[in-house]
């Protein structure tokens, strides 16, 4: 569980810690800032597009080996970007670093229901999402200490000894799974990574107020391709996009329960230093401590209600800490001109126990309503919709900014306020729901 646990924080952080690092970055390799989204476009376009592949490869060769393999050309690819002398160059190894990403993060919750018995799953995947939230959340902090004392590539070097250290203990560890006897379809593989390429694509240029056109032609061609994909797979019994898992009402609620949660924490993440910076006038360190309250309460909280999804329903708890979240988000939305420090720290706090007591319930609600047999297909779910819904969070904050200028992060706390309402009502809806296929 410790080499999951590192691997999963190794792919997390490397997300989140590239935003902070990319100004430096541009600087230092004489790249423009547009040209310089790549660096982040790169890893999250890789990581997306090749999710669910790789979760239905686990399926055929067991998780284990995609595990490994995943920490393996993680650490290269990490050793690569540490080493890039260009822009091209580090772009490349993001992609890289992104498809090793994807392999960990594709079974890794697979891999922990293999681990832990059914009535104690939700343990398992409170400390992963302990990890998960942490992370992403601790993220520009981590960065920033690192800048601070070392130059960039050290933000990518710290990952070698690491993940190492992973790769250590999973190789002897780690369960081994029984594959399944079907064959890895090429052709959808191809299909899904185009879908979602597109869309991902077209939500980076909508974030970075990209040309309209661009916009459009991506997501025509994530409609056309992702329905030729799931056509394709039609009748398929272990389909890589998981039609046949969002045919059981449970399943479908607990992924868009997910969905809206994790474009509710993107909405935060991205509109709060600018809310922090340019509305309440604190500065960048300020802003860093004000940031902290959100990851710490995540961390203290995320493990208590995996201990209690072992005995509470999921949707009964995910309800409750998404309608916390809600309110914490609307509550920082209302702020008044000149709040004092312990008035944010409150919110914040009160938006980190929704976001903490919501998460690892609704893992386990994804892996519990599906068959074991489809483990990698759910595990590769929760992934999907965490950076699909990171990402959408992303290009929805950049819309705010368009619509309502300095006032931007106001509206993109106030729409992500409703992203984890409307969550927090699809989680309530699993209690009276029953999981038969529709």
């Amino acid at each position: 569980m410790l080499a999951i646990l590192v691997s999963i924080a190794l792919a997390v952080l490397d997300t989140a810690i590239a935003n902070t690092a990319l100004p430096t970055i541009a600087a230092d390799l004489h790249a423009s800032p547009a040209a310089s989204v790549w660096i982040i476009n790169a890893y999250q376009l890789a990581a997306v597009a090749t999710l669910l592949p790789f979760a239905s490869l686990g399926n055929i060769v067991g998780h284990r080996k995609v595990f490994l393999g995943g920490i393996i050309l993680f650490v290269v690819s990490s050793a690569l970007c540490a080493l890039a002398w260009s822009l091209p160059t580090l772009t490349v190894a993001r992609v890289l670093q992104g498809v090793g990403a994807s392999m960990i993060m594709s079974v890794n919750a697979a891999l922990i229901s293999l681990i832990f018995p059914p009535e104690r799953l939700g343990r398992g995947l409170g400390m992963n999402a302990l990890v998960v939230g942490t992370c992403f959340a601790a993220g520009p902090t981590i960065a920033s200490l690192v800048l601070s004392v070392a130059n960039w590539p050290w933000l990518f070097a710290i990952n070698l000894p690491l993940g190492l250290f992973a790769l250590f203990f999973a190789w002897s560890s780690l369960p081994v799974g029984k594959p399944q006897a079907i064959k890895f379809e090429r052709m959808t593989a191809l299909l899904n990574v185009i879908t979602f390429s597109a869309l991902i694509f077209g939500l980076g240029q909508a974030a970075q107020l990209g040309s309209m056109t661009s916009v459009l032609i991506a997501l025509a061609v994530f409609v056309i391709a992702g329905t030729v994909m799931v056509r394709r797979e039609a009748g398929h019994p272990s389909p890589m996009f998981p039609l046949d898992l969002l045919k059981r009402p449970l399943f479908a609620l607990s992924a868009l329960t997910a969905f809206c949660s994790f474009t509710a924490q993107g909405l935060a993440f991205v509109s709060l230093p600018f809310f922090f910076e340019t509305t309440l006038g604190r500065d960048p360190i300020q802003t860093g401590f004000l940031m902290t309250p959100w990851s710490v309460v995540v961390a203290a909280i995320a493990p208590v209600a995996g201990r209690l999804s072992d005995t509470y329903a999921p949707g009964l708890l995910g309800g409750i800490g998404l309608a916390v979240l809600s309110a914490g988000m609307v509550s920082l939305a209302l702020l008044p001109g000149d709040p004092g420090a312990l008035d944010i720290v409150i919110r914040m706090i009160i938006c980190g126990i929704g976001f903490g007591f919501f998460q690892a319930p609704n893992q386990k609600a994804l892996m519990t309503s599906a068959p074991r047999s489809r483990s990698s297909g759910a595990s590769g779910t929760i992934a999907m919709a965490r950076l699909i819904g990171q990402a959408t969070g992303a290009a929805l904050v950049a819309l705010s900014f368009g619509i309502a200028g300095r006032h931007g992060p106001v509206l993109a706390l106030s729409i992500g306020a409703g992203f984890a309402a409307v969550g927090s009502v699809a989680s309530g809806l699993r209690l009276v729901t029953r999981n038969t296929v529709v």
